[in-house]
């Protein structure tokens, strides 16, 4: 096993000095400021009007909030949570396995796991023996978060993924050469096989930690809820901030006999929004295509969505009754405001693609497959009329279809 010192070892690009370990409570210090979270994101009630799903366990109430406070309609139900770690006997198994083994190399993959996993060492009398082990071996971060969780713990890393990925962040391990040592994964939640058979390949023994584990949601019948809601298209965002929870909840909706409603509304008619790539993946293997920030953090999230209904969900028209104002579910005209409910909103989505234009019933069917005949489409229509503010807003072009009255 190569023992190498610190001083002596070869560092990786990004690797400075080591530090000193700060006395105690390092794991209060967070991971250095969010860029993202200090610029300006929209305020006010931007959101009115809208409704989103949140399916995330941990920092859930950050989106919560940021959501509510701009007048959105939140509904969350957790799609997997994160077991306690005072629970977590494997944990300290694993843990007392990778002092034992002294490995060469130590991959961080996330700020909470690592600070999670020194908490629990700490708890069950292994803080120290684990802080020299780490002090020991070349650390590689995944991104900067995970740096700055080493770094607040009294460690330095000696290489970090600039794209956050777990495979770049392996890539700069074996780029260091793993062949014939030890190397500990701290995993993020579920066991990344692709990655871990890498490392194996390039010649390393592997160990791996995962400081929490997702597991099922306590209340399934909320969750239950939520499913229904999306798979209506009662929705108009769902957010996910892990992979494991896009698993989660098209295992939950399988279980219900929903998946495929689910999936196809998600497909079209509810969006998906993921924090980062890693998230994304099981939505595109699912053939739907998310909105993903440029920046996987929680604020850019936020940021992201509030655009993408700002952008795609408002709406002022001028009709030749007057202005027409849409604003996510809510419309107002004449200084009255209603609530549409879903099928006369997607009809009306309709008529707003093309203002003034004559939509053919054949068109209209096409964009509205729960309206199986023009018998259906005309109820369809005669909905929409009843829930507005003005019946005269929209049109009968006789023997070709309807139109906005603009």
């Amino acid at each position: 096993m190569n023992e190498t010192s610190p001083e002596t070892r070869p560092a990786l690009p990004g690797g400075t000095g080591r530090r000193d370990h700060p006395p105690t409570a390092w794991s209060a210090q967070l991971s250095g400021p969010d860029s993202d979270a200090a610029r300006p994101v929209p305020t006010g009630p931007v959101l009115e009007g809208f409704r989103i799903a949140v399916t995330s366990d941990r920092r859930s109430d950050d989106l919560i909030d940021a959501f509510a406070r701009r007048g959105a309609e939140v509904l969350h139900a957790p799609a997997v949570r994160i077991a306690p770690v005072e629970e977590d006997e494997i944990l300290i198994g694993d843990t007392r396995a990778v002092i034992d083994c002294r490995p060469d190399v130590v991959v961080v993959t996330t700020a909470y796991g690592f600070r999670r996993w020194v908490e629990a060492a700490d708890a069950a009398g292994l803080g120290e023996e684990l802080a020299r082990t780490l002090d020991r071996a070349r650390i590689i971060v995944r991104g900067p978060k995970a740096r700055g969780a080493v770094r607040a713990a009294g460690h330095d890393d000696d290489g970090i993924a600039e794209d956050e990925r777990t495979a770049s962040t392996i890539g700069l391990a074996i780029e260091g050469g793993v062949d014939g040592r030890i190397v500990a994964v701290q995993l993020h939640g579920h066991e990344d096989v692709e990655q871990l058979a890498r490392l194996r390949s390039a010649g390393a023994s592997v160990l791996t930690v995962a400081p929490y584990r997702w597991v099922r949601p306590t209340d399934e019948s909320r969750l239950g809820r939520l499913i229904a809601a999306v798979a209506a298209r009662e929705v108009d965002v769902v957010t996910f901030t892990s992979a494991p929870a896009v698993d989660g909840l098209v295992s939950a909706a399988a279980q219900l006999g929903m998946d495929g409603v689910l999936v196809d509304a998600l497909r079209d008619g509810v969006t998906a929004a993921a924090v980062g790539p890693v998230t994304a993946a099981p939505l595109l293997d699912l053939g739907v295509t998310p909105i993903v920030p440029e920046r996987f953090r929680m604020g850019a999230l936020i940021r992201t969505v509030i655009e993408h209904l700002t952008l795609n969900g408002v709406r002022e028209v001028q009709t030749a009754l007057g202005p027409l104002v849409v604003h996510g579910r809510l419309v107002s005209f004449g200084g009255e405001t209603v609530a549409l409910a879903r099928g006369p909103r997607a009809m009306l989505a309709a008529l707003l693609s093309e203002p003034g234009a004559v939509l053919s019933r054949e068109r209209l069917l096409d964009v509205l497959p729960e309206a199986e005949n023009e018998h259906a489409l005309d109820m369809a229509v005669s909905r929409l009329r009843s829930a507005l503010p003005d019946r005269n807003l929209v049109q009968t072009v006789v023997r070709r279809g309807y139109r906005l009255n603009v």
